[in-house]
């Protein structure tokens, strides 16, 4: 059974991650976004649950269709000092598909878990079934829809499995809320075997201290 986008989801924003995250947003919430792109989806959420958004993005073209949507974003680079963002300041803070872009995945953890009373981040799972196969018979770094890139011009410079984010999580003593497989379908299989049958999956995290 196939994944059904969320009702009048532009088609941009039709990810199964983005859809499970739209989801997990509470009404009338602070929500910041890191790395938000052209603010798309912070639009769409500020339309359909009536958040309070902010995003943070690098590119200053996407800085700018995010104030052309009437978005408030901030020109930042998550690789540098977020301490401009107070603790607790939001209810929650989103990390979609960039967290293996960063430098210091570990630093950005703890700075989600500081800024927001809790924090959803999207992981690519190396660990896929077909990213194994590929890697035996081949010899070399797979490639997938959710990993399309050669290993040498990827923007993926952290990539790991989700027991291995597990792992970091437990050393950083944050909390796993819950986490949300996303494979081909949403079946039995996949959340049993998530680090075998899940390309990615959604994490939602917060300070273990904060309970």
């Amino acid at each position: 059974m196939s994944e059904k986008p969320l009702e009048n989801m532009p088609e941009s924003l039709s990810r199964p991650d983005l859809r499970r995250i739209a989801d997990l947003i509470e009404p009338n919430s602070r929500v910041l976004d890191l790395g938000c792109g052209d603010g798309s989806f912070l639009a769409y959420l500020e339309k359909k649950k009536s958040i309070r958004p902010l995003g943070v993005e690098i590119d200053a073209d996407m800085v700018g269709e995010c104030v052309r949507r009437g978005i408030p974003v901030i020109h930042g680079d998550l690789n540098s000092n977020l301490d401009y963002l107070h603790d607790d300041s939001f209810d929650c803070v989103l990390l979609t598909r960039v967290f293996q872009e960063l430098k210091h995945p570990d630093k950005i953890l703890r700075e989600v878990t500081r800024i927001g009373k809790r924090g959803l981040v999207g992981f690519l799972n190396i660990g896929h079934i077909r990213n194994r196969m590929q890697f035996f018979f081949s010899g070399r770094m797979p490639i997938s829809k959710t990993l399309p890139h050669n290993w040498y011009d990827t923007p993926n410079i952290h990539l790991g499995t989700i027991r291995d984010f597990r792992m970091m999580c437990k050393e950083l003593d944050i909390e796993i809320i819950r986490s949300l497989p996303i494979g081909r379908e949403r079946s039995y299989l996949d959340v049993k075997l998530p680090n075998l049958l899940a390309h990615a999956c959604i994490f939602e995290i917060r300070d273990r201290k904060k309970k």
